[in-house]
């Protein structure tokens, strides 16, 4: 496995035709910086044994969230992996009901009956995290043809990992898309590992998302998935297209985990050389140092990390003060009508 973060044959897109103003740049660093914080608090909390079930964190991966959300509008449609904090809280997800989730309490976004890997927050169209791998993609395809039937120009954005590319619902869900030019942003967050095997080891082509967008006529978009402005930038193009009914795109990030693939899993696989590569371009202080060079005051930027600490541990008392999830509820939102009988 190559030890460059940028992966040296790729022609990387680091250039971005939006020229974010200040105000976009702010808000894109402050939702980086929260969805940290919350990590951090949810990685501790799990160590407490607070966080029922298990939990797949994203630290290192916050500006593919964060770009590509701050190009989209509130009544577009976002789905995710089951690595989602990220996504659900920089869609305005409050962070009390998503920790409330994880740990079983019935404050939670599904009253505590859906944990880690299925938040969803329809409230903000934010239509689910999805325990099982790549099924979402075509589930987007829904959203964006319902969009089209209802002339709303509403956009779906499918965030799914680099081992969804190897699954047969990827291919399926990017052929019909690109056949019926179909409102949707597929967006890989190509972390170079699907779970614990390296993507490049069992992948025929280079780049798994980009190299194959060719056989669905769509152009290649291989993107630095570290820098939240690079993101937005290709997400702003893709968006466009999507709403004036040019069809979908694929956009391929390159990007890294900190840890490893759940809370059970050290991440000894990897290389050394690499995780130290991927550590030395971590988003936030480089975004950080970005903001400093346009003059935004130190003493801002402190704020800015302040505030997002205080707003994970009021989240965290919270959601831990609120009553766990009552078994009575089980068999409540099961289906439409909110009953859990087979209907014939």
């Amino acid at each position: 496995m190559p030890t460059d973060p940028l992966v040296e044959d790729a022609e990387i897109e680091n250039s971005d035709s939006v020229e974010p103003t200040l105000e976009t740049r702010l808000m894109m660093y402050r939702n980086q910086v929260r969805v940290r914080y919350f990590e951090k608090k949810a990685y501790d909390l799990f160590l407490q044994g607070v966080v029922k079930g298990t939990t797949h964190l994203g630290a290192g991966e916050e500006a593919v969230a964060a770009g590509v959300c701050a190009a989209l509008r509130d009544d577009d449609y976002v789905f995710a992996t089951y690595r989602g904090h990220a996504h659900i809280i920089v869609r305005g997800a409050s962070m009390e009901a998503v920790l409330a989730e994880m740990m079983g309490r019935s404050t939670g976004l599904m009253k505590g009956k859906g944990g880690s890997m299925h938040l969803t927050d329809v409230e903000h169209n934010f239509m689910g995290c999805y325990a099982i791998v790549g099924a979402h993609i075509t589930i987007a395809n829904g959203t964006a043809w319902s969009a089209v039937y209802r002339g709303t120009e509403q956009v779906s954005v499918a965030f799914f990992g680099d081992g969804a590319t190897n699954i047969g619902a990827f291919h399926e869900a990017l052929n019909l898309a690109a056949v019926w030019k179909l409102p949707v942003v597929f967006v890989c967050e190509n972390n170079l590992y699907q779970e614990y095997t390296p993507i490049g080891t069992v992948t025929a082509v280079a780049h798994p998302a980009a190299d194959r967008a060719a056989a669905y006529g769509l152009e290649p978009v291989l993107v630095d998935g570290n820098d939240a402005d690079v993101m937005l930038g290709a997400a702003s193009r893709a968006v466009v297209r999507a709403r004036k009914g040019d069809g979908p795109s694929l956009v391929e990030a390159l990007t890294y985990r900190h840890g490893g693939h759940s809370r059970a899993d050290p991440g000894k696989y990897r290389p050394d050389e690499e995780v130290q590569a991927w550590l030395a371009r971590d988003p936030l202080p480089l975004y950080r140092s970005r903001l400093e060079s346009l003059g935004v005051p130190l003493g801002q930027l402190d704020d800015i990390e302040a505030s997002a600490v205080e707003e994970v541990e009021r989240a965290a008392e919270a959601a831990m003060a609120a009553p766990l999830a009552d078994p009575a509820t089980v068999e409540l939102d099961v289906f439409a009508d909110g009953g859990s009988s087979w209907r014939r």
